[in-house]
């Protein structure tokens, strides 16, 4: 089940939310997208890439940027997942905390650096607040919430601090190693800078 809840209307889908032929749309625009870029292509280009028409793909998608967003949302998927195996493991709250953040961290780094087209699109939803580039920070927000409320149930982080400027003020520290177009500029320092953010903010959140 996907973790970014976007609707059809939002992503600027059409027709019926599941469909064959707009996950074979999806797969192909992939496939050339990686080929050309996102940037130099066209609906246009898709359509004779595809075999199909143009109007044919409109009635699944109402721009290329709906079929970008499709795109996004499923790599964001993969980012969350990373994130969510972390916590499954961490036996603390703490514990959880740092291998939450690993774990978006090095899938983020693994999916959108070894494949320049997905970095593309991703630097686009950053940039542009792509709705599933938004969902992904509202879930990563409510992950981070529960690892933080955990933490204070058991009397490992402070209870001072409202937890909604709390969490705020973690994802600004965290945004370096999160937002593409920032981790760009921070890949030499993996995973040692990450770790280093990772460290002082869990001794700021110690009771």
């Amino acid at each position: 089940m996907s973790m970014i809840d976007l609707s059809p209307p939002a992503a600027g889908q059409r027709g019926p939310v599941e469909h064959g032929v707009r996950d074979q749309i999806v797969d192909a625009a992939r496939a050339h997208f990686s080929r050309f870029g996102y940037g130099k292509t066209t609906v246009a280009d898709l359509a004779k890439a595809i075999g199909f028409s143009k109007a044919y793909i409109y009635k699944f998608f109402d721009s290329k940027q709906a079929i970008g967003q499709a795109i996004c949302a499923q790599c964001l998927d993969k980012v969350l997942a990373g994130g969510e195996a972390g916590v499954v493991e961490g036996k603390s709250a703490a514990d959880k905390f740092r291998r939450y953040f690993n774990g978006l961290i090095s899938t983020s780094a693994e999916l959108f650096f070894e494949d320049k087209m997905l970095y593309d699109i991703a630097a686009h939803a950053a940039e542009e607040h792509w709705p599933p580039a938004v969902a992904y920070m509202t879930s990563a927000e409510d992950r981070l919430k529960a690892i933080i409320l955990l933490g204070r149930e058991t009397g490992e982080f402070e209870r001072k601090t409202p937890i909604d400027e709390t969490c705020e003020a973690i994802l600004l520290v965290m945004q370096s190693f999160m937002n593409p177009l920032m981790l760009k500029h921070n890949l030499d320092g993996l995973p040692e800078a990450p770790t280093k953010a990772i460290n002082l903010v869990l001794r700021s959140l110690a009771p």
